[in-house]
């Protein structure tokens, strides 16, 4: 793991289909709002902005599952995404999917990848 990754939270924060955490990355000099989910034993991790429209996708604090915690939801207009890889899966996102943010998991935890940081 790189010196420069940041800690997001422990990994004992994320159950399958669970709450999710909320954090910040910067991109083009921009702070912009991502979250991290896990899902089918993976930590997955999107900007947290709706491929529709510039909102974001909780519906409450960290919720970002649909009630069968199969899908990623919009709250806004109910569109799905595929917490698998931020695919479009139907509503009104129209084929536009969620921003991946790079993440990985050690020894206990999750951490933005250097990656993602603004050079």
């Amino acid at each position: 793991m790189a010196a420069d990754a940041r800690l997001i939270c422990p990994s004992c924060e994320l159950q399958d289909g669970g709450r999710g955490v909320r954090f910040t990355i910067e991109r083009r000099g921009v702070a912009e709002p991502a979250f991290a989910v896990r899902f089918d034993g993976r930590v997955r991790a999107y900007v947290n902005r709706c491929g529709h429209l510039p909102v974001e996708l909780d519906w409450q604090h960290n919720e970002f599952f649909d009630d069968s915690k199969v899908y990623l939801i919009c709250a806004t207009h109910g569109a799905l995404y595929s917490p698998a890889d931020g695919r479009c899966l139907g509503g009104r996102c129209n084929g536009r999917g969620l921003a991946p943010v790079a993440v990985e998991e050690r020894d206990g935890a999750v951490y933005l990848t250097p990656s993602e940081h603004e050079p």
